[in-house]
């Protein structure tokens, strides 16, 4: 099963808590009844084609029936990997091995299979304090732990552990931008940039999220927690940070009172630049969600995703005018 399948059947099993859960945020927030929220939730899943979640991260509770026709859908979301993205190289994307491996250039840093044997993992440990293991085809910030050497002592045993728990991957640790590492200390705070390569050959950039760590983890990512907005042209913060997990909305961070509007990402410019150049390397690859961190001396691929976001761009918190971003993709596809 592709990571592509395997977020789509996620996405199809979602719990009954979370649905009801979502209904009472709406109704929370709209002042409308429960079952009207709930009603109209049930309607825009069948005739949008979106996820309940979306219902309320789009704030459709809030639009007319023309304004809702504005948004991408996460059928559309799924049926523009398909047509861009060929079925025989999302393997490229969904196994962080690979990927590295096709995209060292944009990496740049040290990694290594673990299967290669002890002692080549003793000789990539050499001059290091950290690394970061990872399975192959994680996904979310699943699979992915920081190891900290002065915590094992003993290399033999802490390469069988992380064999048996089939973390083959080992990578280097990016040396983050001290800009980069005042929304959150602890992770690697990274921006999603998603390109789309349209027909005409032409590398557009769709769309720039900063992530931010909650402060109780070494990774930024949504699903484990942790937040994000929407960038501006220049790579400024304008709109709150919002958590998937907890729903909540954050003006500043809810462990260190960092102040997010007004943060401007550096390198911000030569990172979009960076990521459609990328965008080139596998033509068989056409519509790609970049995880990219910011090093002291530019931008750094972290991951490559084949399922790109289409939720987070189009959060009702960075769209006041209430229309969501389907021209957008339209227009970079067309070119």
């Amino acid at each position: 099963m592709t990571k592509l399948s395997v977020i789509i059947h996620r996405a199809s099993t979602a719990s009954f808590k979370r649905f009801f859960n979502n209904v009472n945020i709406v109704h929370k927030e709209s002042g409308r009844s429960k079952p009207s929220v709930l009603f109209d939730m049930l309607f825009c899943v069948f005739r949008y084609g979106i996820g309940y979640l979306d219902y309320n991260i789009f704030g459709f509770a809030f639009l007319d029936r023309e304004k809702r026709k504005t948004y991408v859908t996460m059928k559309e979301n799924i049926e523009l990997v398909r047509r861009l993205n060929k079925r025989e190289a999302y393997e490229i994307l969904d196994n962080k091995l690979l990927f590295n491996q096709k995209f060292k250039d944009f990496v740049k840093r040290d990694f290594m299979d673990l299967r290669d044997g002890f002692e080549a993992f003793e000789n990539f440990l050499a001059g290091k304090d950290a690394f970061f293991a990872k399975q192959l085809d994680s996904f979310g910030g699943l699979g992915v732990k920081k190891i900290r050497l002065s915590e094992h002592p003993d290399r033999k045993k802490l390469y069988d552990e992380l064999m048996q728990s089939e973390m083959y991957l080992a990578e280097g640790v990016i040396q983050q931008h001290p800009e980069m590492s005042r929304p959150c200390p602890q992770a690697l705070n990274t921006m999603r940039i998603t390109t789309i390569v349209n027909d005409k050959h032409e590398a557009k950039v769709l769309y720039a999220i900063l992530r931010v760590g909650n402060g109780k983890s070494d990774i930024d990512n949504v699903t484990s927690g942790g937040m994000y907005t929407m960038l501006d042209d220049e790579g400024t913060v304008r709109y709150p940070m919002f958590c998937d997990k907890t729903a909540e909305t954050y003006y500043v961070h809810p462990n260190n009172g960092f102040e997010f509007k007004g943060f401007r990402v550096p390198y911000f410019k030569e990172a979009l630049e960076f990521c459609k150049k990328a965008a080139y390397v596998e033509p068989d690859l056409r519509y790609i969600g970049w995880d990219v961190g910011i090093s002291p001396d530019g931008p750094v691929l972290v991951e490559g995703n084949n399922l790109p976001g289409y939720d987070m761009p189009q959060n009702h918190l960075f769209h006041a005018d209430g229309i969501g971003m389907k021209a957008v993709y339209e227009a970079a596809i067309q070119g």
